[in-house]
């Protein structure tokens, strides 16, 4: 084992973290451990490193491929700054395969269809289709998917324009031709492109030796003489020569000073290779939105407008003409839309035309909305307009020849579908309403009649096409916006997980959102089962799809129990051995099971009381085999059995054979003594690794792989892998005759540096993995994690030597260790989900965590569930995906749901949730609503239980009057809950940032004596008719990978609709009683406890000081006053700092001075800076992030006493996020490595840490580092910028992208999710990064990665 792995002998461990949000009166409640050993960050930390732990879920592109395979069809999600692949499943359940951060703001996605073009020039990209995207880059991003990566890598990034983020630069809208030759491009408004785009083969010198390998060729031609904003584009085959234009392209543009849109195309002069405008076409109307070629109508297109589409003949492009008219402007539940074949005369309708131009395509709909900056923060519901308006539309993909299918939704959530049917009287549109939603952009029409529809701000849905309507079949997660969050200890697990408030009105929900991979836990045992040394699962026969025992195994006994949601003991009907400690045990052919303990193997026929197809018999049949020294361990395969001795160290192969009915014996075949004791043994299935290894590259792969030779996977040799305390891996062979012959051995070189004793570096655990290629996974004694990779030939999967007839030479391959992980600090454990080679992989330590399998180096995830000893997948018919864990001493079966998206529980409360507040005494959530629909108030304050989403008690705002604030303060012994409101739904300040004047506003205390508990169970009332009003309480929603539902507020025509449990307002415990109100001359946006007996509330630019006389919560008195320029927008405060942040003049620092009653102005942000939220650190610093997507750490700098106490903030460092935080939570993590010194004092810097999420559904945490750690992981973060496998996928310069924005000679925050990358790479892979040095810094440092690793996994354990 290499040094930069062996270390001490120990690994990353006790990594459990808690965050807790800080004190507004004190320090932090919570101890924790620092994040570093090596030093104190302090209160005067500079350093920190941001890492995104939640990608977001708001979907802005989607496109459909054959990414990995030309046989599998897949779906990119673009949410901005992040790509994730999915597959969806016949069950029409989403399922996420890989999601990575751009680095870079994606703009507009398409897709080259390359799969049977110049077949073998490229193997890596033969057979896949291309994703092309733009961004800010100003870069046109082609991107294969790489099945070795298990992850997307550009091929080519064109170069469009510089820097790519001008309204007039190139990088807005693409499109792509039917050949997947052209690609379209187009700026905000005046330039267009258009790039021809092909691959080039291998060039070749005079001996065939490759001098050039082969690459993307591209041509670009450009113009700026579009002169207008251009909308939308297409491809479009016209009759036009190809030796005159070529190719065509219609475009939607608004001109410079005109208020209508008009149709023209463009094409590329063939004799001198510039762009010229052929024509123009301008229907009388509605404004045109849209356009779209049909599918294999050559030349025709729909022109989408405000209230219709138009039917367009392009396939003279001089001679544009419109036949057909399809109106859309019938009511909601009216009729049919209707189909005009005249559409000549029609009426203008210029509100709809001049609303519309204030939106361009940007806005993420063509719905016309309020383009006001602060929209999300003002009114729920924006007016409806006039005329129906489609959001989006899809084409069938394999529609039937000459009939062409579109399905389209309009802003009103009505889904339609339009038939083209082409005959000798021309064409026919048949069109049919389908469905009734919500209002869906992007939308997606799937194979099999599946349609994706992916809502702004609400989950998605995936809907199936039956009969001419759309049935439901799952919902799509989406947690964006999210509007606020608050973070708590999961109760009696030592898990985070967040309170947020997610989505707007009618989708607002409140989320708890959970850590790693979700497990839904069905059942938990009684603490009687102490001691479990082993945990089994067996079927009866290897073609059940359930398994049928639980072998249990204790330092002196062994139970067998049945499987299903209770436990029976059965072990005297199966006959294992029950006063022994079970070593390992299997199904070794149908209907016999084999045991092994230290004194011998006993090969068992259950009977029929344990099974139905067991023996009919009054006891078990069996058969012991003793050898003459005591077993170590053994494995079970088919038809065989292996064990070892520990002394004389021998290895022994057993085989079973019938001699009569209910006889059998066990018999030796052939037995070896070996050099060093076997630690570990696994034998894979009989036909798992060759039915696995076609299954996880493709059979068109394997079958190109082996040449063709499908007789190949046929030859291999039956092996087991084995861990020796050597230490070393070994792969032997098992085939008769052989004696145990050596196929491929790694071993493992120990490094004694930190003491570490070599026993920790013996293989606890041994697995065989097929994937993309095979590996073995070693999990060590000492808490790490190993993968083993053996070179193999080209037309191989297997090294020579695993094969019986080969003619490669049948010598010793050696596996070579890629990859090495800290796991824990306790023996590592591999437990495959199922019977399969290239099943995903449980990894027990110290904590639980999930491996993926198919991923490139070792990729795992943490499993959100207690510490666990032992664990076995259990399937049965009432839980067929289950897994039994021992933890506490209990039997805990839960169900994995890791194909799910998100780890979130959800409740639909209604309305939008604004704010949530956790309520430590109670255990409960308090949570602000705006956006009712109830004719008794529009806002409201709830009480809510977490665990069940039942709403416990409430607090009315009046009528025409929202809730805009929330704080929990302590008034002397009394808890109350201060309330900000507006008296007004309208926005609450001016474009220019002043508050508005005429809205007036209430400072309201609520008293919390009167809180209710959560109960223990509840009485529900179930409901048959589910409303969309928020008055009525709340749905509890459980969404998951297997039961993910539609929201309750969705309108959806499935036959399957759930009716959710509903509690009714009467059942609550109480109301949230008002004790005393100040009503204020503008909106109070802000309010914030102050010293524990002062209240302070921001209402329009005033800022006031509250308190209570005798500390009375009836009695509320004004001590001081102080305006800004500007709207105050959030407070916060640390001990007797009050941090203020406005919309204009950004963070600004006030004190206040008690004798005087005066509150001062201390410090003042350097720049102006639209604040979005503000975290106080201590006293000194404060983490704000902005509304153009950058955050930053500011400072008090350092005076003397003789100067000016109004000083400009310190910028220590800033972050460009891509994304805006909403809401910034202060929070403090727990945990630590082995290799740490435990016996370090707790430091300030754990509670340094702050959370932000995003109103695209992201969450960030930043972490705060020493000099040391910094230095080195700024080292790291820049050579992995400019490497080919972890640099900016969109071409963007990683250091002008995170520095978008800020102030030159800000040091820049770490970026973790470019760190992490190195974590993915294999350790050559590794050393090749940290040898290279960025361009122009002359040579290298040395760093060791072993220094890397460490820092970079305390980082991975504390967020995971």
């Amino acid at each position: 084992m290499e040094s930069s792995a062996s270390g001490d002998g120990s690994s990353a461990a006790d990594a459990a973290t808690a965050a807790a949000a800080a004190s507004s009166s004190s320090g932090p409640s919570t101890s924790a451990p620092a994040f570093s050993a090596g030093g104190v960050a302090g209160p005067s930390a500079t350093h920190y490193l941001a890492k995104r732990v939640l990608h977001g879920s708001a979907v802005q592109h989607v496109a459909r491929g054959r990414f990995r395979s030309e046989h599998l069809w897949e779906i990119v999600l673009c949410k901005e700054t992040s790509l994730e692949l999915v597959v969806v499943g016949e069950d029409g359940v989403l399922q996420s395969i890989c999601e990575q951060s751009t680095f870079g703001i994606i703009k507009d996605v398409g897709v080259l269809d390359w799969r049977f073009k110049q077949f073998g020039i490229w193997p890596e990209i033969e057979g896949k289709e291309i994703l092309v995207l733009l961004s800010d880059s100003g870069k046109l991003s082609l991107l294969y998917f790489s099945c070795q990566m298990h992850r997307f890598i550009a091929i080519e990034n064109i170069e469009l324009s510089k820097p790519g983020n001008m309204r007039d630069q190139l990088g807005r809208i693409l499109a792509i031709d039917h050949d997947s030759a052209w690609v379209a491009i187009s700026a905000y408004e005046d330039a267009f492109a258009f790039v021809h785009v092909g691959k080039s083969p291998h060039v070749y010198g005079p001996n065939r030796e490759i001098v050039e390998r082969a690459n993307i060729m591209h041509v670009v031609y450009k113009t700026s003489d579009i002169r207008g904003t251009v909308w939308s584009m297409c491809f479009m085959r016209t009759r036009c020569s190809m030796d005159e234009y070529y190719p065509v392209v219609a475009m939607i543009i608004n001109r410079k000073g005109s208020d209508v849109n008009e149709l023209s195309v463009y094409a590329l002069a063939a004799n001198d290779g510039g762009i010229q405008h052929l024509s123009s076409f301008s229907e009388p109307g509605p404004l045109a939105l849209d356009i779209s070629e049909i599918p294999q109508l050559d030349g025709f297109a729909l022109l989408f407008r405000a209230g219709d589409i138009l039917f367009v003949d392009l396939r003279e492009p001089k001679d544009i003409c419109c036949t057909i008219r399809i109106s859309i402007t019938g009511s909601l539940i009216g009729g049919q839309i209707s189909v005009e074949d005249s559409c000549r005369g029609l009426d203008v309708d210029d509100d709809v035309a001049a609303c519309a131009l204030l939106e361009l395509r940007d806005s993420g709909n063509n719905i016309m909305m309020d383009d006001n900056y602060m929209a999300i923060d003002g009114v729920d519901n924006a007016g409806s307009m006039k005329s129906r308006i489609i959001c989006s539309w899809s084409w069938e993909p394999d529609a039937v020849r000459g009939r062409p299918r579109l399905i389209f939704c309009l802003d009103d959530g009505e889904f339609h579908t339009l038939e083209f049917n082409w005959d000798i009287e021309g064409v026919k549109v048949l069109p049919e309403r389908v469905h009734r939603g919500l209002p869906c952009r992007p939308l997606l029409w799937m194979n099999r009649g599946m349609i994706a529809g992916f809502v702004e701000m609400g989950d998605g849905m995936i809907l199936q096409l039956e009969h001419g309507r759309l049935v439901h079949k799952s919902a799509v997660q989406n947690v964006g916006p999210i509007l606020d969050l608050a973070i708590a200890d999961y109760h009696g697990e030592k898990q985070d997980q967040m309170f947020s408030c997610c989505g707007m009105c009618p989708e607002g929900s409140l989320r708890v959102i959970r850590n790693g991979i979700n497990v839904e836990k069905l059942l938990r045992t009684e603490p009687i089962y102490q001691g479990v040394t082993g945990l089994w699962t067996l079927r009866m026969k290897r073609t059940d799809t359930y398994h049928s025992f639980v072998i249990l195994a204790f330092v002196e006994e062994t139970r067998v129990l049945s499987v299903g949601l209770s436990f029976n003991d059965i072990s005297d009907a199966v006959g294992f051995q029950p006063d022994v400690c079970t070593l390992a045990c299997g199904l070794i052919a149908d209907g016999l099971l084999v045991q092994i303990h230290s004194k011998g193997v006993k090969l068992c026929l259950p009977t029929t009381y344990a099974h139905p197809e067991g023996a009919p018999l009054t006891s078990p049949v069996s058969v012991v085999w003793y050898p003459d020294v005591t077993i170590s361990v053994g494995a079970v395969g088919q038809n065989m059995v292996a064990v070892a001795t520990s002394n004389p160290c021998c290895l022994y192969i057993l085989r079973v054979r019938s001699l009569s009915s209910f006889q059998y014996e066990l018999y030796e075949t052939q037995h070896v003594q070996l050099q060093y004791e076997v630690s570990c043994i696994s034998i894979p299935e009989e036909d798992s690794k060759l039915r696995t290894v076609s299954s996880a590259v493709g059979g068109g792969d394997v079958r190109k792989r082996k040449g063709n030779n499908l007789a190949a996977k046929v030859d291999v040799r039956m092996f087991a892998v084995i861990g020796t305390h050597k230490p070393s891996v070994e792969v032997v062979s098992l085939e008769p005759e052989e004696a145990f012959r050596l196929l491929s051995i790694g071993s493992m070189s120990v490094n004694n540096a930190f003491g570490a004793p070599i026993s920790g570096c013996i293989p606890e655990n041994v697995r065989f993995v097929a994937s993309e290629r095979f590996y073995i996974l070693a999990g060590l004694r000492n808490g790490m994690l190993l993968r083993f990779e053996s070179d193999t030939s080209k037309d191989h999967y297997f090294p020579g030597s695993f094969y019986k007839d080969s003619f490669t030479p049948c010598v010793n391959t050696p596996l070579q260790l890629i990859a090495i992980r800290h796991i824990g600090i306790t023996p590592v454990g591999l437990v495959a989900l199922r019977d399969s080679a290239n099943a995903d992989i449980i990894v027990l330590s110290d904590r639980s965590w999930l491996l993926h399998a198919s991923r490139h180096s070792l990729a795992y995830s943490s499993i959100s569930f207690l510490p666990a000893s032992h664990v076995t997948p259990v399937s049965s018919v009432d839980c067929p995906s289950g897994l039994l864990f021992v933890a506490e001493n209990c039997l805990h079966l839960v169900e994995m749901v890791h194909g799910k998206r998100l780890n979130a529980q959800k409740f639909s409360i209604g309305g939008t949730p604004r704010k949530v507040l956790y309520h430590s005494d109670s255990r409960t959530l308090l949570v602000m609503r705006t956006g009712l629909t109830g004719a008794s108030c529009s806002s409201d304050i709830v009480q809510i239980d977490p665990n069940n989403g039942i709403l416990l008690s409430r607090f009315k705002c009046e009528p025409g009057e929202t809730a805009r604030c929330i704080q929990i303060a302590k008034i002397g012994s009394e808890q109350v809950l201060i309330v900000g409101t507006s008296k007004s739904n309208d926005h609450p300040m001016m474009p220019n940032g002043e508050a508005e004047s005429s809205i007036k506003g209430r400072l309201i205390v609520l008293s919390l004596d009167t809180l209710g508990s959560p109960r223990e169970s509840s009485s529900f009332i179930p409901t048959s008719n589910l409303s969309s009003s928020s008055h009525t309480g709340s749905f509890p929603e459980i969404v998951g990978y297997a039961t993910e539902e539609l929201s309750s507020n969705s309108m959806c025509s499935s036959p399957d609709d759930v009716c959710y449990n509903q509690i009714q307002l009467e059942q609550m415990t109480g109301h949230l009683r008002s004790l005393t109100h100040v009503t204020f001359a503008g909106a109070v946006l802000a309010v914030y406890p102050y010293l524990d007996r002062y209240v302070l509330a921001a209402a329009g630019n005033t800022l006031c000081v509250f308190g209570f006389v005798n500390e009375n919560p009836h009695r509320m008195k004004k001590y001081a006053v102080s305006r800004t320029r500007f709207t105050i927008t959030c407070l916060k405060t640390y001990a007797s700092r009050i941090a203020v942040g406005d919309c204009r003049d950004g963070l600004l620092f006030y004190s206040y001075n008690e004798s005087l009653r005066k509150l001062e102005l201390i410090y003042a942000d350097p720049a102006q800076r639209l604040v979005g939220d503000v975290a106080l650190l201590n006293c000194e610093t404060a983490v704000v992030s902005d509304r153009c997507g950058s955050i930053s750490v500011l400072s008090c700098p350092r005076l003397e006493v003789s100067e000016s106490p109004e000083k400009n903030l310190a910028v220590h460092c800033s972050f460009f996020m891509g994304e805006i935080a909403m809401s910034i939570q202060k929070a403090a993590f727990r945990y630590r490595l082995p290799i740490d010194n435990e016996t370090d004092p707790v430091l300030e810097s754990a509670y340094n840490c702050v959370v932000a999420s995003t109103m695209l559904g992201s969450v960030f945490v930043l972490i705060p580092l020493t000099s040391e750690e910094h230095y080195l992981l700024q080292d790291v973060q820049e050579r992995l910028s400019v490497h080919q496998l972890t640099a900016p996928l969109l071409g963007n310069d990683h250091a002008e992208f995170r520095r978008r924005g800020i102030p030159s000679g800000v040091p820049s925050i770490l970026d973790g999710d470019m760190l992490v990358q190195f974590l993915e790479l294999t350790s050559e892979q590794q050393q090749t990064v940290l040898d290279a040095a960025p361009s122009g810094k002359g040579p290298p440092r040395s760093i060791s990665i072993f220094q890397v690793m460490r820092t970079l996994e305390r980082v991975h354990y504390a967020l995971n």
